[in-house]
């Protein structure tokens, strides 16, 4: 007899926790088993929130960005190494292997992404600087500076059927580098394969405590748990976005929302493109793609494919060409290039959407009702057959009905014109591609959909080759949509990161601003060492250690062998008279980069020690023009220390400040060090 499936487990409050009844059971995408049931009965949602608080939260915020990004790298290699558990399991979805490498390896990668560019642009403390230091005062003694710190929440993640890996762990790593703790909620039907992935982060034993909380099963009532330093992230259906905005929690308590929902994406096929050129068919293999990959369930799919007018009949062929090659059945059969949909529930959901479509297009290729399978049930699994559409003139359905699988419609348009519009017609959408060679064509249609999109790929046969086509969303680029897309954004960067933290307006001194930010403002105390900043080690190096330079002549002499030297010999600098009507120089002037070089020679020490490279510059500024016979110095401060976990060595960043004989700054800018983290090395080093 074959034993009863389990029921899933919740990571709640530091151990896992089972509902007191048998729960709802979740089948087998493909064979129509029982996999795993479901049920939260019995869960106590105060006490998750509560540890998340208490305990999570806490300690989190003790970390670094980049001891936080340190523990989201080791436990992106801990998940890379149960992949294959993760894809058998993935394939009882329905997903074919390509599928599950898009959610599990797609997930895991995001990871490693989120953990790398912590590491190299955020700060190894606990408070971002957003933007520069603002003047309240004539005298410089009165400051304004932005910053972002980590708020004392809990980071609320209810999460979508159709990725059950990639949708956790994109939304995971942001508010993990805030310094939020996360309850993930997933969608039932897919689970089974959340838990299994939160069960090898837990006992792998490399997140703090309460930093990661797991609910499976209704989320009732976790809602009226949150308060204003806490947030939701949904995905899902514009129609359950829609009551979540409106729950007191959001419009009263100050609960943060982001919404990720219905999208009918849309690609555009450029005018210029005719039947034989090589965009007629990277068009056609995105929208089988876009069809196909996840049985259509992706929420930045292809749902309509606007093309013009005189060329549909060719596109239509083309793609149904295409989808005849296409062969569904048992995903973990070879040769099989779609699986089932996540449940048979899903798949009638689907074929309604197509009733509704099919009352204003018509039926080119399949039947929602039929379906050829290999290696499996068709009556037990969710099949079915890719379906394309050619609508009407003036339809609205393909506009307002999102099938959420292997569905497409296509319309046409007879200018620019139209096609914008047709395209802006969906309300707002997570990502829209346009598919010309043509520049003109490609900015009339990127501006006109921009207003409705939070992605578009303009792709032509130069960027083909690495494009990661229309339906990838990437950790480095912003994932949302506008209107009915949601109007939030997830992914982005560190701008996700920077989404979870509070933005704070402080004004006080600059000394104060010193020790609230870590980082040495000007106008702050500079502390004069009696040993060379460039002799001291990372260890022994603090903010506002400060080496005062001698003297330099910048002479005639200088000026005119630079120019010959480097080649630069505009004018301001070796012609007198054409410098003389110059109405900035007034005469002959110093190179501002000769005046940088000569600076380097005043703050440098040249010995071997500590500092090991001069890695560049920021932010260099002019101010003042250098005349033959001006006298410069300069002034070095250790404005900001970073050290690297990685390596034996980490980053300085020096305020350097060049001042003439009258005081008045000449340049102004940041130097940027590679500086051992103890001198000499040890024998370790």
């Amino acid at each position: 007899m074959t034993p009863p499936p389990t029921v899933l487990e919740s990571y709640a409050a530091g151990s896992w926790f089972r509902a007191t009844d048998e729960g709802t059971p979740l089948l087998d995408a493909t064979t129509g088993q029982a996999v795993a049931r479901i049920s939260s009965t019995g869960l106590n949602l105060a006490a998750m929130t509560g540890h998340a608080r208490a305990v999570g939260g806490p300690t989190l915020r003790a970390l670094t960005f980049h001891e936080r990004a340190g523990l989201l790298k080791a436990m992106a290699k801990e998940l890379s190494t149960h992949t294959d558990e993760f894809y058998a399991l993935s394939a009882r979805t329905g997903a074919t292997r390509r599928d599950s490498m898009v959610d599990i390896d797609g997930g895991i990668g995001t990871v490693f992404s989120y953990a790398s560019k912590a590491t190299r642009e955020l700060p190894a403390g606990v408070v971002v600087l957003d933007g520069p230091p603002e003047k309240l005062g004539r005298a410089g003694t009165f400051l304004g500076q932005h910053v972002l710190t980590s708020r004392p929440g809990v980071a609320v993640q209810v999460n979508a059927f159709n990725f059950p890996v990639w949708g956790m762990l994109e939304k995971l790593a942001p508010a993990f580098l805030a310094g939020l703790p996360s309850i993930v909620k997933p969608a039932g039907q897919t689970a089974y394969l959340t838990e299994l992935v939160v069960r090898r982060i837990i006992a792998a034993g490399l997140l703090p405590e309460g930093s990661l909380q797991l609910l499976c099963g209704s989320p009732a009532g976790l809602r009226d748990e949150l308060g204003a330093q806490d947030s939701v992230a949904f995905t899902g259906s514009a129609a359950t976005g829609a009551l979540l905005r409106q729950h007191p929690a959001v419009v009263h308590g100050g609960v943060r929302l982001g919404v990720e929902a219905d999208s009918l994406n849309c690609s555009i096929l450029g005018p210029d493109v005719t039947a034989d050129d090589p965009e007629l068919e990277l068009f056609v293999k995105a929208v089988v793609t876009e069809m196909t990959v996840k049985a259509g369930q992706k929420c930045t799919a292809i749902r309509r494919v606007i093309v013009p007018e005189q060329v549909a009949p060719v596109v239509i062929d083309a793609i149904a060409d295409r989808l005849a090659a296409i062969t569904v059945g048992n995903p973990t059969s070879e040769g099989v290039r779609m699986g089932a949909l996540a449940s048979l529930q899903q798949r009638e959901e689907v074929r309604k959407a197509v009733q509704a479509l099919r009352g204003s297009a018509d039926l080119v290729f399949g039947d929602p009702d039929v379906v050829e399978v290999v290696d499996a049930d068709a009556g037990r699994g969710a099949f079915m057959s890719p379906v394309l559409l050619r609508a009407h003139p003036g339809a609205t359905e393909p506009h307002d009905v999102e099938p959420f699988g292997p569905v497409a419609t296509v319309l046409t348009y007879t200018d620019l014109d139209e096609a914008v519009a047709l395209a802006a017609r969906g309300r707002g959408s997570l990502v829209g591609s346009v598919v010309t060679h043509d520049p003109a064509v490609a900015r009339t249609i990127t501006l006109g959909l921009a207003p409705w999109h939070g992605r578009l790929l303009v792709l032509d046969r130069d960027d083909a080759q690495e494009s990661t086509g229309h339906g990838s969303p990437l950790p480095v680029l912003v994932h949302g949509g506008p209107g009915r897309a949601g109007g939030g954004e997830e992914l982005g960067g560190i701008r996700a990161v920077l989404h979870h933290l509070q933005r704070t307006a402080i004004q006080a001194s600059p000394d104060m601003l010193t020790a609230i930010t870590g980082r040495w403002t000007t106008g702050s105390v500079r502390t004069e060492t009696e040993v060379h900043p460039f002799r001291r080690s990372l260890a022994e190096l603090a903010i506002g250690d400060t080496i005062t330079s001698a003297s330099r002549t910048v002479t005639r002499a200088d000026i005119a062998h630079f120019a010959e030297f480097t080649g630069d010999t505009f004018y301001a600098h070796t012609d007198e008279e054409a410098a003389a009507r110059n109405p900035l120089f007034g005469g002959i002037v110093a190179h501002g980069y000769l005046v940088v070089s000569l600076a380097a020679g005043l703050f440098v020490q040249p010995d071997p020690g500590p500092v090991l490279a001069n890695f560049g510059v920021d932010d260099l500024r002019f101010l003042t023009p250098v005349r033959a016979d001006d006298t410069i110095s300069v002034t070095l401060t250790v404005k900001q220390i970073t050290p690297r976990s990685s390596a034996d060595y980490g980053e300085v960043r020096w305020d350097a400040l060049v001042t003439n004989d009258a005081a008045e700054p000449v340049a102004t800018y940041d130097v940027l060090t590679l500086v051992a983290k103890t001198w000499p090395p040890t024998e370790t080093d």
